[in-house]
């Protein structure tokens, strides 16, 4: 049933490449390879809570990375991205060596949780799609809706490094945390997911939360990084 949907779907409403308007996929090959998918990762210094970082690409570097982002993120909001921007990643933690076995053991993977209003609005949270694929891709569990985000927070975007580090505060939890949802995460190796690193304040908020959850290590893993 699945694949006739799809395929209805595609009949009904074509996708075309964001870089050349090609028909049939939102990334063609030849667009794809304009892309500078990174081979390394990043150290997190300043963080106590997060281990590091894994991105596919430079945000700033390619027009073409911002705008499959940006139409992940903003109207007209093409949730079917999720599938190509996971499969950039996978691409990354191969070519980073992240793609060795023992590296996934008793790891899960965990979207950055996104606040009801802004849930409403989009209609889903980017994050989880893009966690969802990924888990099809690495055969990593992903475990959702546990960590929630129980604040609502100004626009990231418009603050400073030190606003959006307050902005953050105590905006995350753990659902039903005295029964099963510690037990998610005690001694495992968590992968926090996300569209954009920036400043790195929200997965480091919720890298802490994770860890008084029991996590043993949070690492983050993000499609691009902007600084």
């Amino acid at each position: 049933m699945n694949k006739i949907k799809d395929f209805l779907l595609e009949l009904l409403f074509p996708c075309f490449c964001l870089g050349c308007q090609k028909e049939g996929t939102y990334l063609c090959q030849d667009c794809k390879a304009t892309l500078n998918i990174s081979e390394l990762n990043y150290p997190i210094n300043n963080s106590k809570n997060l281990s590091g970082l894994c991105f596919a690409l430079p945000y700033k570097e390619n027009i073409l990375t911002k705008k499959l982002i940006h139409q992940f993120k903003y109207p007209p909001y093409t949730k079917g991205l999720a599938k190509t921007l996971a499969l950039l990643l996978a691409e990354h933690l191969f070519l980073s060596g992240n793609n060795k076995e023992e590296i996934w053991q008793n790891s899960v993977l965990v979207p950055i949780p996104l606040d009801k209003n802004k849930l409403k609005n989009r209609g889903y949270n980017q994050s989880k799609e893009l966690a969802k694929e990924l888990s099809k891709i690495i055969k990593v569990p992903m475990v959702s809706d546990v960590l929630i985000k129980i604040k609502s927070t100004k626009p990231q975007i418009k603050l400073s490094k030190s606003e959006r580090e307050t902005n953050l505060q105590n905006a995350f939890s753990i659902k039903n945390c005295r029964t099963s949802g510690v037990l998610q995460f005690v001694g495992k190796k968590v992968f926090l997911i996300d569209d954009v690193y920036t400043t790195g304040s929200t997965m480091n908020e919720c890298a802490k939360v994770l860890k008084q959850a029991g996590a043993k290590q949070v690492w983050g893993i993000a499609i691009a990084r902007e600084q």
